[in-house]
């Protein structure tokens, strides 16, 4: 008689997003706390320029002979905040205009024109485009080029995922009663749409981060400032070989920021996939 197989025991999702999420959460509390423990200024030099490591410096010093280890601990908190803003209001605006479009085909119609053309743009270069035409926009400017542009993949997603509910029974009784659309769109299909919010949120805060790095790598605008980490990898290039923590920390910093809220968002994905035996 054949012996039923064993099921390999499997980490509960929720267990495994808190396990994945973990070393984004660090990344986020050294950018948040950072400033306050920072054991120099940031303008202070503590030695000749890429400098190893030593008792000044931890990580040694950067192109200017300051501290690597202080820019680090300094150089993330307004990257994270203008992401965090960036990804809250296109997941906000994405869900009402994408719900819209699903309980009102005629108004979909039309917002799927304007997403259609908005898409052509790509999103650096709709950065660069603002950003050196209107240069005293700042972040103001940032924020909102990037909320425009990411906001429109994001209302497609919202869409298709709408589309289903808002031909529901109960969405259909809430129409015939006569129920207006911010009543349908607020209290019978958002709520039902809460792991698309979830993981559309997640990663428009993965893709706003890149894009803040890389307006900031560039100097776009100049009111993000000299010491968050994407300066600090375009200004330390030329030294990587001399003090290469000058770089990689940053870099790091902001992979492993990526890398760990996508696997969370992938862990609290449903899905259909069973144990294996």
């Amino acid at each position: 008689m054949r012996t039923p197989a064993r099921r390999t025991p499997a980490i509960a999702p929720r267990v495994r997003a808190v396990l994945l999420v973990i070393p984004a959460l660090v990344i986020v509390g050294i950018a948040v706390v950072g400033p306050w423990i920072a054991p120099h200024r940031v303008d202070e030099g503590v030695g000749i320029p890429y400098a190893p490591a030593s008792s000044q410096a931890p990580a040694g010093t950067d192109h200017l002979g300051q501290d690597v280890w202080s820019h680090l601990l300094t150089g993330g908190w307004g990257l994270l905040l203008l992401a965090t803003m960036i990804a809250l209001l296109v997941t906000f605006l994405a869900a009402v205009i994408g719900t819209i479009a699903a309980v009102r085909p005629a108004v979909g119609d039309a917002i799927e024109r304007c997403t259609d053309l908005l898409m052509l743009v790509p999103p650096v270069l709709a950065i660069l485009l603002v950003m050196l035409s209107w240069p005293q926009s700042g972040a103001y400017g940032l924020v909102g080029i990037a909320v425009v542009i990411g906001t429109t993949y994001s209302a497609r997603v919202f869409a298709a995922a709408a589309a289903g509910i808002a031909v529901s029974g109960y969405v259909e009784v809430a129409v015939a009663s006569g129920e207006r659309l911010w009543y349908l769109v607020f209290r019978e299909v958002l709520p039902n749409l809460r792991h698309t919010v979830t993981t559309q949120l997640g990663l428009r805060f993965v893709e706003a981060m890149y894009l803040v790095s890389t307006a900031a790598f560039l100097q776009l605008p100049a009111t993000l400032g000299r010491t968050n980490w994407a300066v600090m990898v375009r200004e330390n290039g030329a030294g990587i070989l001399l003090n290469p923590w000058a770089v990689v920390l940053p870099s790091i910093a902001i992979g492993v920021l990526a890398i760990s809220v996508n696997l969370t968002i992938d862990a609290l994905r449903p899905d259909d996939r069973r144990m294996r035996t």
